[in-house]
């Protein structure tokens, strides 16, 4: 049974990885391709980390801190970077897609 809810994880996490990897590829802008890294990616490394921890604890029979560490780590870090970076593009200027921008901000 442990081994179901592990594969699961690890192909959820992949999964997300991948649409986020997509996601930064096939984007049009800045504004767009942010969110591939920070929202799916991080879903994506999220699970395959959980995953690892869960192995790694039933294994040895301790927690594994390495793993919640880095996962707790990357669920702060990841939305506040991609914050900071948005704020900075939008104090350069960093021009925007049309689909990127709100009705207001066309008129």
């Amino acid at each position: 049974m442990l081994d179901i809810i592990l594969s699961i994880l690890i192909i959820v996490g992949a999964f997300f990885t991948l649409v986020g990897s997509v996601g930064l590829f096939k984007l049009r802008d800045f504004y767009m391709r942010l969110h591939g890294p920070t929202k799916a990616s991080t879903l994506g490394v999220g699970a395959i980390l959980i995953a690892s921890a869960i192995h790694f604890s039933v294994k040895t029979g301790d927690i594994s801190l390495h793993e919640v560490l880095v996962t707790l780590f990357l669920f702060i870090t990841a939305p506040v970077s991609a914050h900071l970076m948005a704020k900075a593009a939008l104090h350069i200027k960093v021009r925007q897609d049309k689909r990127t921008l709100n009705k207001s901000d066309q008129d």
